[in-house]
């Protein structure tokens, strides 16, 4: 068990200027994802709080939770580095979604957005938060 937290923890690319690029990749990401779709959450225009598609048919509540947990808590977890290639899963899943369900008859323009984050949130999933992260120091605590 210890060696499976240990594989998920590990994220090194090599040289401090990866690693710092990448903080930075994470840091900008985040913070566009909460800034953009997570504040929608807490917005409310003509009166009403924004709709969630739910083509998957889920129990509404339970898809409420999952793309406001995705928007507003996952961008935290990424700029923090902690538990990054768990954390991303589910924005993966709600940004796939709305790429190839919810957008897929629209036009390129639109479905570039669901599409970038999906990319984007698949790089993190790959390679992990880097040195400068959480991730990181919870690896060194196990090692020693």
């Amino acid at each position: 068990m210890i060696e499976i937290i240990k594989q998920i923890l590990n994220s090194d690319l090599g040289s401090s200027f990866n690693n710092g690029a990448l903080l930075v990749f994470r840091i900008l990401l985040a913070i566009e994802l909460f800034r953009v779709h997570g504040m929608k959450k807490f917005r409310v225009e003509n009166g009403q709080k924004e709709h969630v598609p739910n083509p998957l048919h889920l129990p509404e509540k339970l898809n409420g939770l999952v793309a406001t947990f995705s928007d507003t808590v996952v961008p935290f977890f990424i700029i923090l580095g902690l538990g990054t290639r768990l954390a991303v899963l589910p924005t993966i899943g709600v940004t796939a979604v709305g790429y190839f369900v919810v957008h897929r008859k629209d036009s390129l323009e639109v479905r570039d957005v669901p599409y970038m984050y999906t990319l984007s949130l698949l790089l993190l999933l790959a390679l992990g938060a880097g040195t400068y992260s959480l991730d990181a120091y919870l690896l060194t605590l196990i090692n020693n």
